[in-house]
């Protein structure tokens, strides 16, 4: 399978919102290995390659829905390194509820919770949030923050406060919580359109980490293959088509993809899974 380099405002941004913003500085002439968290590579295995710049890969934690008390590690990535720990703690608290994932993360942080600073002394971060947190439950909350933020290195120790409390909470929370991550599954199909286009320009198969892609086909409700060349997206973690008939996607159909992957830590998934199309436009 071929590998092309889409935007990366594309695959995170657009779907996941996961501040992947590239800085204005030329790549490098070679790819270059993404600079990951251990974490990361404990979850996730080798990070890939990317010749869009200096990339960082790192784990979120998300408060598991279906084991309480638990959490489940979830592959992102930025550019911006300088703000990469407030990055991840911004991204978990808008919470995941895509695709596939849709209703198994429990979502702690009521909407217009917000981080109001984020300090760090000896070791220790200690992270306000808005008043919005003062009426939830702060453990898995806590929690979460936690283990996202200590797996950066120099971080020993997080403190939980919300504004407008005086008592700060010392979180205590360790890996026997985590969650090992299953097999690979389908996150979801998204096809992009250029800004203002009728047609879209691109569809891709999105799945929840980078996998090696043995097979993939794109297919209607019906079974029968949308025609076009299918590629290997940056980061690995999509296939993309260019269809001969872009005309033929519209929002909120149901696509089918049956597919064949293998992620970097040897784990294998095949399935057929129809999903309905989100339609989204490039992001300047």
């Amino acid at each position: 399978m071929k590998k092309i380099n889409l935007l990366i405002p594309i695959l995170l941004t657009a779907l996941l919102s996961a501040g992947c913003t590239k800085k204005q500085a030329p790549p490098p002439p070679q790819p270059a290995r993404i600079s990951a968290t251990a974490a990361y590579e404990k979850y996730f295995g080798p990070a890939p390659t990317t010749d869009k710049g200096t990339c960082f890969a790192f784990v979120i934690y998300f408060p598991s829905a279906r084991e309480a008390g638990k959490v489940v590690p979830f592959p992102f990535f930025t550019f911006d390194e300088a703000s990469i720990r407030k990055v991840a703690v911004e991204r978990l608290l808008s919470g995941m509820d895509v695709g596939s994932y849709r209703g198994e993360f429990l979502q702690p942080f009521p909407a217009g919770t917000r981080i109001v600073s984020m300090d760090e002394a000896q070791g220790t971060v200690t992270v306000t949030l808005s008043r919005a947190m003062q009426d939830k439950a702060a453990e898995p909350a806590a929690r979460a923050i936690a283990l996202t933020l200590r797996q950066f290195k120099g971080i020993a120790a997080v403190r939980i406060k919300v504004e407008g409390v005086e008592r700060p909470l010392d979180v205590q929370a360790d890996e026997s919580v985590v969650l090992p991550p299953g097999p690979p599954r389908l996150l979801s199909v998204t096809a992009v359109k250029d800004k203002g286009a009728k047609a879209v320009g691109e569809v891709n198969a999105f799945f929840d980490r980078p996998v090696e892609i043995t097979s993939l086909n794109i297919m209607d409700n019906a079974g029968k293959p949308f025609e076009g060349d299918v590629y290997h997206s940056v980061f690995d973690m999509a296939a993309v088509m260019k269809p001969r008939q872009p005309e033929r996607f519209t929002a909120g159909m149901p696509v089918r993809v049956r597919w064949d992957v293998r992620d970097k830590l040897g784990r294998t998934a095949q399935g057929t899974d129809t999903l309905p199309l989100e339609v989204r436009e490039h992001v300047e």
